[in-house]
């Protein structure tokens, strides 16, 4: 057993036969709850003698994955109020150490995940000399609904808490305070670009990594209150703090993850605004897009996956039922000109079904321009593609979303990544994905040439990976001037 002091108290954590020491469970603000619902974290109680830290703590409430995806994305659901909480994984457990942080920002939708995930044990950072933290925050109605006399953004605000927590106590863990990388996936990745350009959490990161995830997905207010709006009438309350605070815990989840099917099944943007491409109406409030720029202070390396979007039609089965008609619409949607973005989109893929070029058109708006309008905004930036294809599902899955955790990650055996990697993905690419990132997270280069738009110089994550200028240029054009 080892032990570290924080602000609050002593923590009693555990030491591997690797020599790796984890600390879980550890409370960064007080739980949220009571009086506390709905209102910006605070901090966390100090607590007498050492507390215990060897397993992890309550998870913020959501409802699970529904299928096919609980079978396919790692998720967890601990009850209990004390959910602001994060997990340290450390080599060397004593203030002087000054090692590099990397802190993990899970995703799911603003709806799902939970940072305590065995899928995210930190141990093989911490192997490679990093102090890794991975960490929960409010999702959901709780997290991001926008209510009167509630502060927005709930869920950021923990996201900056636990930053605030981290920079205060992470020396007594090994850590550098000066230099934490935060890295996230989908909804992780979108918090850091909204991070990114929110005077709360200057000077708390010197380094972010965003995977499947950038800063073009938000809503503004008027979506939120159309949003809120649905969700009050669905359970019959009105849309403020203290309604929402009346209704059992369960009741309020499952009117949640119903109104998340709706909005699947009825993408009406009178219905949901902004929600209605994107399909997730718990997702953070801001009045427009607001690229970082040159000045935000931040080394970025940001990527995505090369079929991100077959994740949600594959699996589903949506692939095949998607028509012509369904492929101009939603290509319309996205707002591209059918009949001048489809010849490009089928010119690069012979053969294609319409359901294929759909997914490469939501790929491209929803993910990897994103990527690339944030790189272009902060010069000196780093981009990536994942596109290392899954055997699952027929091969039909390609490089889909969140394919890449296991590789960055390290823990291709893990149980949690093989209904998507299979049973013999390839080590070698875990190996250049995941040195890559500690690299970053330690010198900023994660080993290759910045994103210059003159050359656009993209590193592909593949079997054999490679550096590619521009990959798919013509395709790319056809986003300019498109949000």
């Amino acid at each position: 057993m080892t032990v570290c002091v924080t602000a609050q108290g002593a923590v009693r954590g555990r030491t591997s036969a690797a020599g790796v020491a984890s600390f879980l469970g550890v409370p960064y603000a007080a739980p949220p709850f009571g009086p506390r619902r709905f209102r910006a974290p605070a901090p966390p109680e100090p607590w007498p003698g050492i507390r215990d830290a060897t397993a992890c703590g309550p998870t913020a409430p959501h409802a699970p994955y529904a299928p096919p995806y609980d079978a396919l994305v790692p998720d967890e659901v601990v009850p209990g109020e004390d959910c602001l909480n994060l997990n340290i994984w450390t080599p060397a457990p004593e203030p002087g150490a000054g090692l590099p942080v990397m802190v993990w920002l899970h995703g799911g939708a603003f709806s799902n995940g939970a940072g305590s995930v065995p899928a995210y044990d930190g141990s093989t950072f911490a192997r490679d000399g990093v102090v890794c933290v991975t960490l929960n925050y409010r999702l959901g109605a709780d997290g991001f609904l926008r209510l009167p006399g509630a502060p927005d953004n709930r869920g950021l605000l923990d996201q900056v808490a636990a930053l605030n927590w981290i920079r205060a106590n992470i020396a007594s863990f090994g850590g550098d305070p000066d230099q934490v990388t935060v890295f996230g996936e989908s909804a992780g990745a979108m918090s850091i670009g909204l991070l990114l350009s929110t005077g709360r959490a200057r000077g708390l990161f010197r380094r972010a990594i965003l995977q499947s995830g950038a800063c073009h997905h938000f809503l503004r207010p008027a979506s939120a209150a159309l949003i809120a709006s649905r969700l009050a009438g669905r359970l019959g309350i009105e849309p403020t703090p203290g309604s929402f605070a009346a209704v059992p815990l369960p009741d309020l989840l499952t009117a949640q993850a119903e109104l998340r099917a709706e909005a699947g099944a009825r993408p009406d943007p009178a219905l949901w605004g902004e929600a209605a491409l994107n399909m997730m109406p718990f997702e953070p409030v801001a009045s427009d897009l607001a690229l970082p720029g040159p000045d935000c202070g931040v080394d970025l390396l940001i990527g995505s996956n090369q079929e991100e979007y077959r994740f949600f039609l594959v699996p589903t089965q949506r692939l095949e039922a998607v028509g012509e008609s369904r492929l101009r619409a939603g290509t319309a949607a996205y707002g591209l000109d059918p009949d001048r973005a489809l010849p490009l989109y089928r010119a690069t893929r012979p053969g294609a079904s319409p359901g294929e070029l759909l997914a490469a058109v939501a790929t491209d708006w929803f993910y990897r321009i994103p990527a690339i309008r944030l790189a272009e905004s902060v010069p000196g930036s780093y981009l990536y593609e994942f596109a290392w294809r899954s055997p699952r599902f027929g091969a039909r899955l390609g490089a889909c979303h969140t394919l890449e955790l296991g590789f960055v990650f390290d823990r291709l055996q893990d149980p949690s990544y093989t209904p998507l990697v299979g049973d013999h993905p390839p080590q070698a690419l875990a190996d250049a994905m995941h040195r890559a990132w500690i690299s970053f997270a330690k010198t900023g280069d994660p080993g290759w040439p910045p994103y210059d738009p003159a050359t656009r110089t993209t590193r592909v994550f593949a079997a054999d990976p490679a550096l590619r200028d521009d990959p798919r240029e013509a395709e790319r054009r056809l986003w300019e001037g498109v949000r």
